[in-house]
């Protein structure tokens, strides 16, 4: 009588771990999360150590891997000092990216940086044409053409916006366009780079965040120190006593949110399919752009609800031609796998010739992987 019972009682659990719906909001909420816990602590704290900030966020993100870990949520490989050599030019290449993202959000708008952001996505197609083989379809060309577009209406709008009343003065330049550029520049060169190298270490989601996390924090702790101005006071005046208790939670929630963005993306491809996940991820970028606007005061400008919708369309765009190549991909290797086995089965010597290792009894040093790596090394956005 206490077995029905009992399977009732884990059956909503079960239900929510595996709903789709909820994964897709939680995926969505750590994105608007971290973005606006983000340019909260970067610009209206005056905050900059942004490898201190970084720093915090890798801790808290290590501590939630063990917690998580701990309580059978999350698995994850053990640390090797082999695999960790190789790992760390990857592991590199994400603290020029994470650190160029920080400081251009720091000076920029959130939809202004969400618009550009765009851009980095025109890199990296181009990338895989130059590294992988990929094609570029008419589509793609688009698509890239509306992103090209949205950035510049948005950045036209954001310039106009920031023009000097002093008649003697040109219009204000803003750093945070060239921490862009490089963080445009260095994100389409991580992905790439780890698209490259990842098939070589069968890794798994949280075993890619548990080896950058625990191989970024001792570069952007040693950067911070050398950097930052911990001696000059730097740290006496960031965290002055009427911030300090404000400040340390903006930053820790900007570290839990990192690692949600982790666990959600997991989550999400786990319970969606690849084609929901990718659109989700284009439909995401809407309400992180408009989170600036409605949360932290941005100017909602005519160019920068332009730019914001043109981007929008764009990444939908994106994504429908992306899924469609990957749809006829997969068509063309399921085709050209049954015209194989058919040519096979029509010739008796190469079947036999292919039946014949079935013959003797797999050894044990033979046995199938638990995990099998991904033949494109691709990764979840």
């Amino acid at each position: 009588m206490t077995v029905p019972a009992a399977s009732s009682s884990t059956a909503p659990s079960a239900s929510l771990a595996n709903s789709a719906p909820l994964s897709i909001l939680a995926y969505c909420a750590s994105s608007i999360l971290m973005t606006v816990t983000n340019k909260m602590v970067l610009s209206h704290f005056d905050f900059n150590m942004n490898f201190l900030l970084l720093s915090v966020q890798s801790i808290v993100a290590i501590l939630l891997l063990w917690m998580f870990k701990k309580l059978d949520l999350i698995s994850y490989r053990r640390m090797e000092g082999s695999e960790a050599k190789k790992w760390f030019p990857i592991s590199l290449a994400l603290v020029v990216m994470i650190y160029t993202g920080s400081k251009s959000l720091q000076f920029l708008s959130i939809p202004v940086y969400t618009i550009f952001k765009n851009l980095t996505i025109i890199l990296i197609a181009y990338g895989e044409v130059l590294w992988f083989g990929s094609k570029v379809t008419p589509l793609m060309l688009l698509s890239f053409a509306i992103m090209v577009l949205s950035s510049i209406v948005a950045g036209w709008s954001d310039i106009n916006s920031s023009e000097s009343t002093d008649p003697t003065d040109l219009v204000l330049f803003n750093p945070g366009y060239v921490w862009m550029a490089l963080n445009c520049l260095s994100s389409a060169g991580y992905v790439l780079y780890m698209r490259k190298r990842i098939r070589h270490f069968n890794f798994k989601d949280f075993d890619t965040v548990y080896y950058n996390n625990m191989l970024s924090l001792p570069v952007m702790v040693l950067f911070s120190l050398c950097l930052e101005g911990w001696v000059s006071g730097e740290l006496e005046r960031t965290f002055s006593t009427d911030v300090r208790s404000a400040l340390t939670i903006a930053m820790v929630l900007s570290g839990v949110s990192s690692f949600l963005i982790s666990y959600g993306s997991a989550w999400c491809v786990r319970c969606t399919s690849s084609t929901t996940y990718s659109m989700v991820g284009a439909l995401n970028k809407l309400p992180v752009a408009a989170s600036g606007i409605l949360f932290l005061g941005d100017p909602a400008t005519t160019g920068n609800v332009v730019g914001i919708l043109l981007g929008f369309l764009a990444g939908l765009l994106y994504s429908y031609s992306k899924t469609e190549q990957s749809q006829k991909n997969f068509a063309l290797a399921n085709t050209a796998s049954l015209s194989k086995s058919a040519r096979s089965e029509n010739d008796p010597s190469t079947t036999a010739v292919e039946l014949a290792p079935l013959t003797n009894p797999p050894s044990k040093s033979g046995a199938l992987p638990l995990y099998n790596p991904n033949p494109d090394g691709k990764v979840a956005d």
